[in-house]
């Protein structure tokens, strides 16, 4: 069993940055691979980024190059780095692990966390 908890979401203008914070449970971090998912009202939760267990990556298109997903398992902790804020990346992000691939659908994560609310402001 895995907990994560998310953190490091606010209220930001557009063109600001924020890191967000998951912080994982369990002994066995690092042979997890991660996922940062979004969901804005509305809408569905759709994929934003995507860690292995050794440290590959993954995108989603529409983000590559303002978003940069990275991990530190000594300290159990998936980050998202997010520059360049849109107020259209308002959203509840959302931090997801599971044992595998680092697969960008949603359905495969086993353990997800309660989200953390990202608004940028124009």
């Amino acid at each position: 069993q895995v907990q994560v908890v998310e953190s490091g979401g606010g209220l930001v203008q557009a063109g600001g940055s924020l890191r967000l914070s998951c912080a994982a449970s369990g002994r066995t971090f690092s042979s997890y691979s991660m996922g940062w998912f979004r969901q804005a009202p509305g809408k569905e939760r759709e994929f934003v980024a995507a860690i292995s267990s050794g440290s590959g990556t993954r995108y989603a298109d529409s983000l590559k190059g303002r978003f940069t997903i990275s991990r530190d398992n000594a300290k159990n902790t998936v980050y998202l780095q997010m520059n360049s804020l849109k107020p259209e990346d308002t959203a509840v992000y959302y931090c997801a692990a599971r044992q595998g691939v680092a697969t960008m659908t949603d359905k495969m994560y086993d353990y997800w966390g309660q989200g953390t609310q990202v608004t940028v402001s124009s």
